[in-house]
């Protein structure tokens, strides 16, 4: 029996579970690693809120697109956004994807999508929440959270508040990867 609670408290420790739900747990076909120079961010995506955001984000990610891309935009407490490949928050990839707003709340470690004024504009830009910012809820499309790594994705650095966030010599992400490409 302690033997058991001992393996129980480590897997707890290393964030693995046997409980169904649970990050471990979670279909390497929609989870996503995305590695930066202070570690890796494990990010759970919910296609069972945005089904067309999780494809195109896998599809997007499988080509290799997000590896080397920079944090452009990033605001101590609110989010840290990525995405563009011009790197000034300005580009895409050309296709626009349509809003699949859900009752998600964009809370600490939401992951959601940037877009412009028109609700069908979203495309490759992401952010991830630092912070709470209930006035996006229903706005923007939730398409997953991260379940491990938060610490990291805390240290990116900053941009001024003055400039709306733009970071000069910004942080990057290394690669990322669909789980269930790494061991092919």
């Amino acid at each position: 029996m302690r033997l058991g609670f001992l393996a129980l408290a480590l897997a707890f420790t290393l964030g693995l579970s046997a409980f169904p739900g649970s990050p471990s747990a979670a279909d390497p076909e929609n989870t996503l690693y995305l590695d930066l120079k202070y570690g890796r961010v494990v990010i759970e995506m919910r296609p069972d809120l945005a089904p067309v955001h999780v494809a195109r984000f896998k599809e997007l990610t499988r080509q290799g697109f997000y590896d080397g891309l920079v944090f452009h935009r990033v605001i101590d407490g609110f989010m840290a956004q990525t995405g563009d490949p011009d790197g000034d928050g300005s580009g895409g990839t050309g296709v626009n994807l349509p809003a699949e707003f859900s009752e998600e709340r964009h809370v600490h470690g939401t992951v959601s999508t940037a877009r412009r004024s028109d609700p069908d504009s979203a495309d490759s830009q992401f952010f991830i929440m630092l912070g709470p910012a209930p006035y996006l809820d229903g706005k923007y499309t939730v398409w997953g959270r991260v379940v491990r790594g938060m610490e990291f994705v805390g240290r990116i650095k900053k941009g001024s508040r003055a400039r709306n966030g733009m970071v000069t010599d910004p942080d990057k992400i290394m690669r990322m990867q669909v789980v269930a490409d790494v061991d092919k």
